[in-house]
């Protein structure tokens, strides 16, 4: 904004909604996890993240749980995982975790994000 000839500052509003824009409720987010087709279960489904982590951080947390980072075959190729936001969308990996929470948690305040081993959607 200090290169900008006509804005100097924000408006009040705006900066009200900037300050506030990644404050969460809660540090932590009930996070539910259900498999799609033939994907294995867990044995915890649901587990707590960090409201302020990334979305990758969910996918890197789900492969080590389901052991998918060892290397299958020894041939480099990694098996794949696909997740997705209430059976419905698969989030951009930069995407906050507590702004899903905050758009699509469910009745019991759980952001669900089932999984699958093929793609399961569009």
């Amino acid at each position: 904004m200090t290169s900008s000839l006509l804005l100097t500052n924000l408006p009040r509003d705006s900066s009200t909604a900037l300050d506030s824009a990644f404050v969460f409720p809660t540090p932590k987010i009930a996070v539910r996890f259900q498999p799609i087709g033939s994907a294995p279960a867990l044995q915890r489904p649901v587990s707590k993240i960090s409201s302020t982590q990334r979305f990758e951080t969910v996918v890197a947390y789900l492969r080590r749980v389901l052991k998918l980072d060892r290397n299958a075959g020894g041939g480099g190729e990694r098996e794949s995982v696909f997740l997705y936001v209430n059976s419905c969308f698969a989030p951009a990996l930069d995407e906050v975790v507590g702004n899903l929470h905050r758009c699509f948690k469910d009745s019991k305040d759980q952001l669900i994000v089932t999984y699958s081993m093929t793609p399961a959607f569009g």
